[in-house]
């Protein structure tokens, strides 16, 4: 079990962590969660032993190899499937030194340990690896420094889930991955066999891999069972708990405050009177979950536009005359349009948005835009290229020329950027601040087509859940790109699936591409029969009706993690009955009170799984 105790870590002067505790069982898989700037990846440095805390203590289990994503991408002549071999450093010293030893003993020894560790199944191995993550036979053996950052940081995720460790680190793999690598990625972690603690804001990837979420809040952290929505759901009722507590303190501090009000200049009642100022003295406020301006997204709605806005019609792009990037493309876009772009990464998805947004112009066939069609256009490039000496004021003041004050700030407004936060340097701003502020910037002038891609690599959970819904209000046409399936449900009611040198509509929906790709489809899609299901208005009826059994499939998650809790419970009780050692839950319980518990616990166990069966039921007749 890996535990840490009463950690603080400073920063600064200030306490970015402060008495984080928690246990986390063998072989959990742990989602661990928190806004953005919280203080996650600093804590699981010290997890890592690569940051020395400056109070507490952590418990690894003795012996445990323990295995940490780092941020730095690996380089060099070696190709990735070299780099992802040499990442087990036991194997190759052992290889190398079987090639040199003449002792007969120590090469038995050295052979009989390769065999321990399945050295020789390594390359195979490695190679699924990395085909996983994206990298053909052809790509694994090129040099490391011929590949992009991205794909550099995806080698050394390779090199990590290679060596195989028992605890298992990962600082948000996801971020340089696309989506048939992350569905990929979900599919290793769900099958690792190891303690496995994951810092991400993908809800689809806790959903899928979690068993348990870790949050981060306010410097402490707090384990929770199930996954992110049962997270969720056990986070909304204590916010309405502490809404309700707030209101009750609220009630018992006027009621004090009226009897000292009224008897404190009586004699009589001059005790009574004191020992209430006391107690109203000694009660601690209780804070409610404060609304956090981070979470706001509200994008200027542009004004009307005759359909079509775009229209591609066997156009051709790419950066180099003569060799077209895709060809063939025949795309129409009107202004109620969400679609979303799928394919690998190198398919040439950013190309197709660069030739929407008219940053690269065609080089055969015809795009037709309409007349006064204005375009906003995100990319990553776009946060990391904001100047760090300025602030949202400045950039946005150069953007709204002759606007006034109140404008500029106004739409700042929109994004979160008011008071003081407007007016803070960029290079003090968070990663996820930087992409609400570029959004900001990109959506200035109210247009009437929205490009993204990958908005939301730098926000946090809640935060993708406010851009989801600023879309969803927002009266232009949406193009995305993102490795986020569940924001691509929400939005998306058109899937266009670049590849083979062209695009085309996908005949379905994000799940049918999902199971396509875990099916061994490995990225080759091809666009499903059209019949019936290819129509708009089906694709978008079945994305309402995943909405409206969200609750229901929430509930049917609920009710088997609470059932293997039970069944757990009962088989430790069933143990202590029969003279095993028991857990220290039920150490003094007497065999009355074991037997009580046990038909306590079978009753509860019937209720859940009458529940269970009737949110099945539900799900099935919505179906």
């Amino acid at each position: 079990m890996l535990s840490y105790r009463d950690i603080t870590v400073r920063l600064g002067g200030r306490a970015i962590i402060e008495g984080a505790s928690a246990s986390i069982p063998p072989r959990a898989r742990v989602g661990f969660i928190g806004r953005n700037g919280a203080g996650k990846s600093t804590l699981m440095k010290v997890l890592a032993g690569m940051l020395d805390a400056d109070s507490g203590s952590v418990d690894m289990p003795r012996g445990a190899k323990f295995g940490y994503l780092r941020q730095d991408a690996p380089g060099g002549a070696l190709s990735p499937f070299e780099t992802v071999l040499e990442a087990d450093t036991e194997r190759a010293s052992l290889l190398a030194e079987a090639e040199t030893a003449l002792d007969p003993d120590r090469l038995g020894t050295i052979y009989e340990r390769l065999d321990q560790i399945d050295a020789y199944t390594a390359p195979a191995r490695a190679g699924a690896i990395l085909k996983g993550l994206g990298f053909d036979d052809a790509a694994q053996a090129r040099p490391m420094e011929s590949f992009s950052g991205g794909w550099r940081m995806r080698v050394a995720l390779a090199s990590l889930l290679f060596t195989n460790p028992d605890l298992l680190l990962l600082d948000e793999p996801s971020n340089h991955l696309d989506l048939e690598a992350v569905m990929w990625l979900e599919g290793f972690l769900r099958a690792y066999r190891g303690t496995i603690l994951l810092i991400s804001h993908e809800r689809d990837l806790l959903n899928n891999v979690a068993d348990h979420i870790l949050h981060l809040d306010k410097g402490g952290t707090t384990l929770y069972v199930g996954g992110y929505d049962a997270f969720e759901r056990q986070r909304a009722e204590r916010a309405a708990q502490l809404a309700s507590a707030v209101v009750k303190q609220a009630a018992q501090r006027e009621k004090l405050q009226a009897f000292v009000d009224r008897w404190k200049a009586k004699a009589s009642k001059a005790k009574q009177a004191q020992s209430r100022v006391k107690a109203l003295a000694k009660m601690q406020p209780i804070a409610a979950m404060a609304d956090d301006p981070s979470l706001t997204f509200s994008f200027p709605n542009p004004e009307g536009l005759k359909p079509p806005l775009l229209t591609l019609d066997k156009a051709s792009v790419g950066y180099e005359a003569g060799k077209p990037i895709l060809s063939r493309l025949m795309l129409r876009l009107d202004p109620d349009d969400r679609v979303a772009l799928l394919g690998r990464n190198g398919n040439g998805k950013t190309t197709l948005a660069k030739l929407l947004a008219g940053d690269l112009a065609a080089m055969d066939g015809m795009v037709t835009s309409a007349p006064k069609l204005t375009v906003g256009y995100f990319t990553q490039y776009q946060v990391e290229e904001l100047d760090p000496t300025d602030t949202p004021v400045d950039l946005m003041g150069r953007l709204m020329k002759g606007a006034t004050p109140a404008a500029v700030r106004s739409q700042l407004g929109r994004f979160g950027f008011s008071g003081d936060k407007a007016l803070t340097k960029v290079g003090k701003l968070s990663g996820g601040e930087r992409a609400r502020l570029a959004l900001a910037l990109v959506t200035h002038s109210a247009p009437h087509l929205l490009i993204l891609d990958e908005p939301t690599n730098h926000l946090d959970v809640d935060t993708r859940e406010a851009l989801v819904q600023a879309l969803a209000e927002y009266k232009g046409a949406v193009v995305v790109v993102s490795h986020d399936r569940h924001m691509l449900e929400l939005v998306a009611d058109r899937l266009v699936l670049v590849d083979q040198g062209t695009a085309q509509e996908y005949d379905g929906t994000i799940d049918d591409y999902a199971k396509f790709i875990v099916s061994g489809g490995g990225g080759e899609a091809k666009p499903v029969a059209a019949g019936g299901g290819g129509r708009k208005e089906d694709r978008k009826a079945a994305a309402d009706r995943r909405e409206a059994t969200q609750g229901i499939r929430t509930r049917i998650k609920d009710a088997e993690t609470e059932m293997a809790r039970l069944a757990k419970s009962i088989a430790d009780i069933d143990a202590a009955l029969a003279g095993t050692p028991p857990t220290p839950a039920l150490k003094l319980m007497t065999m009355g009170q074991l037997m009580k518990r046990r038909g306590d616990v079978e009753r509860l166990q019937a209720a859940v799984e009458a529940e269970w069966i009737e949110a099945t039921e539900a799900l099935e007749a919505a179906a």
